[in-house]
């Protein structure tokens, strides 16, 4: 399955912007795995900030997580993801999906210790630096409408 998902980053198959979807639905799969669990509010978290950040339709922004679970369960790394978006992306759009990843870890019961190391690992990759890591946590919380500190 890894070597699907790669097959499938390298080429896609309607077009580059697949790709990219591909990797961030990756990453959110991450995080949203990264417990153990992975909620009805994650995935449908998950399904509207593909549907956001890419101009998906509810359809569309299915196949495109249907595909990523797929390649999911055999993922050994994030790097191919990350790659693919650091090269595709500046920091701003970098930095948003970073705020998408701390939104997704505190849809549910607020954020397990394995969901912030997972977020942390992949802002590193993404090369946010860890100031606008913590910001894109507050900013996170912000949009959420949470104001208590979680954990």
């Amino acid at each position: 399955m890894l070597k699907a998902l790669f097959e499938r980053l390298k080429t896609p198959p309607a077009g580059p912007d697949q790709r990219i979807e591909l990797a961030a639905a990756a990453l959110l799969l991450e995080v949203s795995f990264a417990d153990q669990s992975s909620s009805a509010a994650e995935r449908a978290r998950i399904l509207d900030v593909l549907a956001e950040r890419f101009g998906l339709d509810a359809r569309e922004a299915g196949s495109v997580l249907a595909s990523a679970e797929a390649a999911h369960a055999d993922s050994v790394g994030l790097q191919a993801s990350t790659r693919l978006l650091t090269e595709a992306w500046d920091e701003p759009a970098r930095y948003a999906l970073v705020v998408c990843l701390w939104e997704l870890a505190l849809v549910d019961d607020g954020i397990d210790r394995y969901e912030e190391h997972a977020i942390r690992r992949i802002a590193d990759l993404l090369y946010v630096e860890h100031p606008r890591f913590i910001a894109a946590r507050r900013e996170a919380r912000r949009n959420l409408g949470l104001s208590a500190p979680d954990q």
